[in-house]
Order: structure tokens, then C-alpha cells, then sequence
């Protein structure tokens, strides 16, 4: 198994010279509007084509590819290669051979990393999944039908499940329905690695082709990620997709589709020549929740969130399961648990990501640990957005009965629980809020103060805390974790990159981790 200990996969550096700024603002005046207007040019083209081959088209029955519907097929390949060579991707170098849907009814296509990475589609005019609402875009969604996609809705509760469904039912057609190209990773990175393939290509339990892409260009001006997009701008760009050989599933690989994703990747990582890392796209969800606590670059939640996303710990009912967990941890008043007590607390087995997930907490290294403030981290991940909900919890959590408030430690404590840093100092925000000197506050006059000052965590705890941003993750006294080990099953100093995952229970697989020590 690769070894991951400094990859970013969500984070794109470029750093340009001053003749590159310059020959960017040029393009972005001269070329861009150019390509732009032959890309809207060639889609208009395309629309008639594929207007005319999906009338009367069926969403439940696949029509025989008769000599017309072929010669559209072969017009509009055309016409979006040469809506790509207008865009600068002059030359792409195709390796490998693309199996037929007979042979393998899903590609599955990584590392993903920008909205080019439709070129491999439009090349093959393989179906994919889309959002429902795509096709009602004008001209965008005739050009969309086409390719015959699975439709998700936001709508529908049980879209997810439909969807899945559909994959099934397409995948086990015998070749009937048209190749569904997948990009199991969810989300786009920056390709220094693989992160977690979702299972949905994979449940079907049919052979795959993977997909290898690569942009070997000596400027990446083309990744785009939730923090830092490319120049998007440049002359000439390379791209050389490879299609791999068919991999088919294993007897045991087929009852489970988290092994045969995790496998997978392996062969895709193998061609590449990248790490693989247990990053996902909740994890970037959760980095990019809008709530008034951003979780910091160094913060600790991250070995937190896998642990509960591989301990099955998130709740079903997030709300009720977290106000019962804070009215039981507020009677223990501060007790400090060991591991058997916290196993009790939750109501699971001791177990070695018990025992990791504990260690998380165990600050003093004395075996034990404040129940607390496994509950604010919880809230956190669960509901990363809802700041005040948190701390509403912690201060119930950690109020004197008689008056309902809180010193400026027990702040210190709650806030550095929240944030996933080893050490905090919040004198300058208890000061504000507590205008009165009274040495403690109460959540009433927390949330007043949060109301008129929306950056409170800008304005009070970054300025106080230089190192809040970039400083190497020590706190909590993580202790090796299977996460954390590498090859021969030694431990590894790990810095956390930033991303905090936060998770669905359709993802959780306890099994994982057994599984990645059974294969390796």
C-alpha cells in the first residue's frame, strides 16, 4: 500500500512569472474571447444533431444503433474535437484500447481534476451522471441527452438509490445500453494523488475499464480545485488519456464493493505513479462549509473524521443522538474516562480505531480523556456549518449550574475542540465579550457578541493566534493510526493538509481497514 504523508489534494500552487502575468492578461483579450466564440459556435452545430437523434428516444429502452444514429455519432465527435482544438488541445495522444460495453460496461475515469476532463466523454460519447436539472439547461441539455446520462435528482429522497439502480440495470445489459464513464473520485484534485473512489461504479459487480488521465504539460494552467484554480488560460495544452486493461471483479470483490474500488485504485495509482490517500469528497464538503468556525489548515479533526467514518459513529438522527450525548456527558461533570468507559459511553466495542480514536483525545497521555470533548467534535463534523449550534452544545456541556456560565479556560477548551488544534489562547475574545470583568460568560452573551461580529474568529482568534493557518498539526497526541502507517506497518510523523472529512453512513465500510491489511 502507498504511502501518503504531504499530499494536498485539494490545493493547487502556481506560481507564475511576471512575463507569464502578462502573457495571460494578453490571452485573456485577445485568444480567450476567440475560443470562446468557436466553442459556442461548435455547440450550436452540435445542436441539431443531437436534437434530431434523441427525439422519440425512450429513458427505459435503448434504440439500435442504426446507420444514421451512427453517422450523428461520428458528426459530433467531429464537431467537439474541433471545439477542443479551438481551445488549444491541438494534439492528445489516446493509449491504450477502449473495450467494448460488452466487455466492460463502466470506465471508470481518474484522477479528476478539471471540467476538460469532458474531452475523454466527448471522445467516446460514453453516458455519465448528471444532476436531473442539467437537461432542462437550453441547448446544454439537448447535448447532455445525447449521451443518454443517468439523471440524479436534488428532489427526489431516494435519487441516490434510483440512481445505483440504473447503473445495475445498464451495466447488466450485455452491452445493450452505451458505456457509463464514472469519475469515482467525486470531486476534482490537483493529481498529486488518488483520493477515496466512491463505491457507486463499483456495486454493480461488473468488469471495469480504468481510465488514466494525464495533462503532461510544464505549466499546469488547467487544475481546478476548491482552493486554487488554474490560469485556464494558455496556447497549446497536452493531454494523453490511457485506457487500461479490463479489470474483473473477484467472488469477493463482488459482495464488496469498497474492496473492489480500493483495488481498483491501486491499478490506476500503479499506472500513474501516484500515492493513494483516504481523502475524499466530503472531505472537501466539509472544508468548504460556510460556517463562522473555519476549520484551520493544521486542525486535528481530520484523523477524528475518518476514525468516525470508519467506526460507523455518525448518527442517523444528528440532532437528537448529539443532544443526548451532551445531556450524559454534562452529568459526568468534567470525569475523565479511559477506554473502556468511552467504548460504554458509546456503545461499541473496544477496538484498535477505538483505541486511535481515543488517543485523539487522551492530551495528557494518563489514559483518560474528557467525554466532552468528543461530543464538540462530533458536532462539528456533523454539522460543520452551524457554529453556533456547537458551541450552544459545548456550553451546555460546560456550564456551572448556577449561573449557567463559563470561565475562560473552559472557552479555550471548547474552542480548540472545535478547531482541532493542540493550543489556543482566547484571552482577547473573552475580554470583548466579557465587557463586565466578571470572569465568565454565558452563552446568551456569546451569541450576542457572534451577532454583531460575524468574524469574531478573523478578528479575535487568527490576530491573537499567528499560527492558526499553517502550523504543523502536534495537538491531542495522535498516536499511530492504520492511516499513519506505511509499508512494513511502522508509524510515520503525519501533517495534516486542512481537509476534515465529514461523511454519509452509505460510505462507511467497517470492514476497510481489515481488508486494506488482508491485501497489502
Amino acid at each position: 500500500m502507498y504511502n501518503l504523508e504531504h499530499c494536498e489534494p485539494f490545493v493547487v500552487h502556481l506560481t507564475l512569472s511576471q512575463n507569464s502575468l502578462s502573457s495571460i492578461a494578453l490571452m485573456t483579450v485577445t485568444l480567450f474571447p476567440i475560443r470562446l466564440l468557436i466553442a459556442a459556435f461548435m455547440m450550436l452545430l452540435a445542436w441539431p444533431f443531437a436534437f434530431l437523434a434523441s427525439l422519440g428516444r425512450s429513458e427505459t429502452a435503448v434504440e439500435p444503433q442504426c446507420l444514421w444514429r451512427r453517422l450523428v455519432d461520428i458528426i459530433l465527435k467531429i464537431i467537439m474535437r474541433v471545439m477542443w482544438f479551438a481551445g488549444g488541445f491541438h494534439w492528445m495522444t489516446v493509449k491504450g484500447q477502449r473495450a467494448l460495453p460488452a466487455e466492460a460496461p463502466i470506465l471508470t475515469l481518474a484522477p479528476h481534476s478539471s471540467y476538460f476532463d469532458a474531452i475523454p466523454v466527448t471522445m467516446t460519447m460514453a453516458s455519465i451522471v448528471m444532476k436531473a436539472e442539467s437537461k432542462d439547461i437550453p441547448l446544454w441539455g439537448t447535448l447532455i441527452k445525447y449521451i443518454r446520462p443517468v439523471f440524479v435528482s436534488r428532489s427526489d429522497q431516494d435519487s441516490r438509490k434510483k440512481t445505483v439502480e440504473e447503473i445495475k440495470r445498464r451495466a447488466h445489459s450485455g452491452g445493450e445500453w452505451p458505456q457509463i464513464m464514472i469519475f469515482p473520485e467525486g470531486t476534482c484534485t490537483n493529481r498529486s494523488c488518488l483520493i477515496t473512489f466512491k463505491p457507486g461504479a463499483f456495486i454493480p459487480a461488473v468488469p471495469v475499464q480504468p481510465v488514466v488521465i494525464r495533462y503532461p504539460n510544464k505549466l499546469d494552467s488547467i487544475t481546478w480545485t476548491w482552493q486554487g484554480p488554474g490560469a485556464l488560460i494558455n496556447t497549446n495544452f497536452l493531454l494523453t488519456p490511457q485506457f487500461l486493461p479490463i479489470y474483473t471483479p473477484s467472488e469477493e470483490e463482488k459482495k464488496n464493493p469498497a474492496l473492489f474500488a480500493i483495488n481498483v485504485r491501486r491499478v490506476m495509482a500503479k499506472a500513474l505513479g501516484v500515492p493513494i490517500t483516504d481523502y475524499s469528497f466530503e472531505d472537501c464538503q466539509l472544508a468548504m462549509a460556510e460556517g463562522q468556525l473555519r476549520l484551520p489548515v493544521d486542525t486535528c479533526l481530520l484523523e477524528f473524521a475518518k476514525l468516525v467514518r470508519r467506526l460507523g459513529l455518525k448518527p442517523q438522527n444528528t440532532e437528537k443522538v448529539l443532544q443526548e450525548y451532551g445531556n450524559r456527558a454534562r452529568k459526568l461533570e468534567g470525569q475523565r474516562l479511559g477506554s473502556d468507559d468511552f467504548a460504554q459511553f458509546l456503545d461499541v466495542p473496544v477496538s484498535d480505531m477505538l483505541r486511535d480514536m481515543f488517543a485523539l483525545f487522551d492530551e495528557h497521555e494518563d489514559n483518560c480523556m474528557d467525554i466532552r470533548e468528543y461530543v464538540i467534535a462530533l458536532s462539528v463534523v456533523c454539522r460543520p456549518a452551524k457554529t453556533l449550534e456547537t458551541m450552544k452544545l459545548a456550553f451546555k456541556m460546560f456550564e456551572a449550574e448556577e449561573d449557567g456560565a463559563i470561565t475562560e479556560m473552559e472557552l479555550a477548551v471548547i474552542l480548540k475542540t472545535a478547531l482541532g488544534v493542540a493550543h489556543l489562547s482566547v484571552s482577547r475574545l473573552f475580554t470583548a465579550i466579557d465587557s463586565e470583568d466578571t470572569g465568565k460568560i454565558t452563552f446568551d452573551k456569546f451569541r450576542g457578541f457572534v451577532e454583531q461580529h460575524q468574524d469574531f474568529a478573523e478578528e479575535y482568534l487568527h490576530t491573537e493566534n499567528t499560527g492558526l493557518h499553517s502550523a504543523p498539526c502536534h495537538g491531542h497526541q495522535i498516536k499511530p493510526s492504520l492511516s499513519s502507517l506505511n509499508p512494513h506497518g511502522t508509524a510515520t510523523t503525519k501533517t495534516a493538509n486542512g481537509i476534515c472529512p465529514d461523511f454519509s453512513p452509505n460510505d462507511h465500510d467497517g470492514t476497510i481497514d481489515g481488508l486494506l491489511k488482508k491485501h497489502n
